[in-house]
């Protein structure tokens, strides 16, 4: 694995980097030796804050943890991943296309459960187009913490959703 790591109002010391190298290494084992794993280290207040992203062909596997510690946090953000990872191992093997992105160990060794997805409700609502600061207003009103809609400046559908902090963000399609 092939580690990008940068710090946000935090020097990464060397100290930082071989903990990071050594806990989210460990992953190695379901990559491929050439895969990237990009990680940010940020502190805001006393937030000691890692994310990590990890691009595979067809999906992004990412996970974010957050603690008073920094070397706690990259504890917690391992075992998220590896989790994620033993979770959808059964769909990545069903879909194919990601799948060479991993190792062959680690696509060919069969010890997990496999966990079905299960959609228990379908909702069908009227797109109606509004400006995303419009949506954002809905998205309140309803309680939730995403929301569908039409963008009134581009005519796509495009997604709100809450951040923390309270703030919003924005999914739109690529052009």
């Amino acid at each position: 694995m092939k580690f990008v790591i940068v710090g946000r109002n935090i020097e990464v010391t060397e100290g930082l980097k071989s903990a990071v190298e050594e806990k989210i290494g460990k992953l190695d084992k379901y990559f491929s030796p050439d895969t990237e794993v990009y990680v940010t280290l940020s502190v805001e207040k006393e937030r000691q804050k890692i994310e990590v992203t990890i691009p595979v062909k067809g999906s992004i596997i990412r996970s974010e943890q957050v603690s008073s510690d920094m070397y706690v946090s990259i504890d917690l953000v391992e075992e998220i991943i590896e989790r994620q990872l033993k979770k959808y191992k059964n769909k990545l093997i069903d879909k194919h296309q990601a799948a060479a992105s991993f190792s062959k160990l680690f696509m060919e060794n069969d010890d997990t459960e496999p966990e079905e997805i299960k959609i228990v409700r379908t909702k069908k609502f009227d797109i109606k187009p509004m400006y995303a600061e419009d949506a954002c207003i809905q998205m309140e009103l309803l309680g939730h913490n995403f929301f569908v809609f039409c963008n009134a400046e581009t005519d796509q559908v495009n997604v709100v959703y809450k951040r923390k902090g309270d703030t919003y963000g924005l999914i739109e399609p690529e052009e």
